[in-house]
């Protein structure tokens, strides 16, 4: 299993948890995006991310796997976002081990829907 290098581990404990958009580049492509979930999944360490920005081949915005191990000049933007989106299927990805997930926008559940 690979291990992140430390900075890069730490700059995106750092975006998950200030909820924090991160510009950083993945397969030759500058992307921007929402840091969601981080850990390891299917044996290899990922992060789940939302993007909203930069070059891609598919349509935007939309969800992402990225391996960490291939990302490169991750940077924490100023900009910030409200936190977890809501899963169209309800259901979170299972994970072999998450380091972090980012909190769902105040007032709200881990699904998006608006607490009682």
């Amino acid at each position: 299993m690979d291990t992140p290098a430390t900075d890069l581990d730490t700059q995106i404990r750092a975006a998950i948890d200030q909820k924090r958009l991160v510009e950083l580049v993945y397969g030759n492509k500058r992307r921007i995006l929402e840091p969601h979930d981080y850990g390891i999944h299917k044996g290899r360490v990922k992060l789940l991310g939302y993007q909203v920005g930069g070059s891609s081949t598919g349509r935007l915005p939309n969800w992402r796997w990225l391996e960490v191990k291939s990302i490169s000049e991750l940077r924490l933007l100023d900009r910030t976002f409200p936190g977890g989106r809501p899963c169209p299927s309800g259901k979170h990805h299972h994970w072999d081990q998450l380091f972090a997930r980012v909190k769902p926008p105040d007032g709200k559940d881990d699904t998006g829907s608006q607490e009682k």
